[in-house]
């Protein structure tokens, strides 16, 4: 398998980069250490490019700091979820990653599965729950909570019996309006990256506890990551399939990451999809670009070239 470079924007040196990065989001620390890692890359292939830490002031700070292309290194609400794109649309500054739309609808736990209802992929049997409504009795109690919003699983709870339930919800409907509860499968995470349209080796998640959580996630050592995932093939294939038809389905560009689970029949179950995937040398799309001979260098590089705006007017 081979990634052919698209040809650049402009070449390197000729556009001043801002990396996005921190922003107001409760991943605002994830994000700084994929901004970090992002800027470094691209020093070290000649850009000018520079820091820009997202506050309200953005505008502004954008044009003070000349910038002409927008590497977003966020994660979030305010950064992958159609905000700050529509703000970089508005001022005509070309970006990396997934348009306003895709972004908005992917960020939504419950309109991303809305969205891919009906195109094949195995969805987890799910409903919308908001505080004072019944609780669904169908899900009850081995299910998941997740705040539709919610990024690095945080707002995300696995409830097997009654007491977990009930905490979880409490935790949940302090965080957002709507809560989405969802099947639970039991079984094998695995990560998809797509790039441009094209899947990427599958990476197989074993974290030591179980559950891939914000400590696994972010814990050096708490989490073996193997790729390509030692799973069977035509397993392989399906779940590489299935994120790309989400990507294409979301009108999704640049670099995404779909998650599933793999149950005990080989099926997987798609869960979500990042547009704005972690973005350090050890994250899980740089893995995947990695078993295919695109370096972090080669990957970071690639995405600030086929940074583009995606409204025509």
């Amino acid at each position: 398998m081979s990634l052919s470079l698209h040809p650049p924007l402009r070449a390197a040196g000729q556009a001043r980069v801002g990396v996005l990065m921190g922003g107001l989001s409760s991943e605002r620390e994830v994000s700084l250490k994929s901004g970090k890692a992002v800027l470094a890359a691209l020093h070290s292939r000649g850009w000018e490019a520079v820091a820009v830490d997202v506050g309200r002031d953005l505008p502004a700070t954008l044009l003070r700091e000349g910038v002409e292309l927008a590497w977003i290194a966020l994660h979030g609400v305010y950064g992958e979820d159609g905000c700050i794109q529509g703000l970089l649309e508005l001022m005509g500054i070309p970006y990396t990653g997934s348009p306003v739309r895709g972004s908005a609808v992917a960020m939504d736990k419950i309109a991303t599965k809305r969205a891919l209802a009906g195109l094949g992929l195995h969805l987890p049997a799910d409903a919308v729950w908001q505080p004072g409504e019944p609780f669904p009795e169908h899900l009850a109690p081995d299910c998941v909570v997740k705040i539709p919003e919610g990024g690095s699983t945080i707002g995300t709870w696995v409830c097997h019996n009654s007491a977990e339930l009930e905490a979880a919800l409490v935790r949940a409907e302090a965080m957002a309006d709507r809560v989405l509860l969802e099947q639970f499968v039991a079984g094998e995470e695995i990560t998809v990256a797509v790039l441009d349209g094209q899947p990427l080796p599958v990476v197989a998640i074993r974290p030591e506890s179980g559950f891939f959580d914000y400590e696994a996630k972010y814990t050096k050592g708490r989490t073996d990551y193997l790729v390509p995932a030692p799973i069977p093939e035509a397993v392989a294939r399906t779940a590489q399939a299935h994120a790309r038809i989400a990507y294409q389905a979301l009108g999704l560009a640049g670099v995404a990451r779909a998650d599933f689970i793999i149950d005990e029949d080989g099926v997987p179950w798609f869960l979500e999809i990042n547009t704005s995937p972690g973005m350090t040398a050890t994250s899980l799309s740089p893995m995947a670009a990695g078993a295919v001979g695109m370096s972090f260098e080669d990957l970071v590089e690639h995405l600030a070239r086929t940074a583009r705006l995606h409204v025509r007017v």
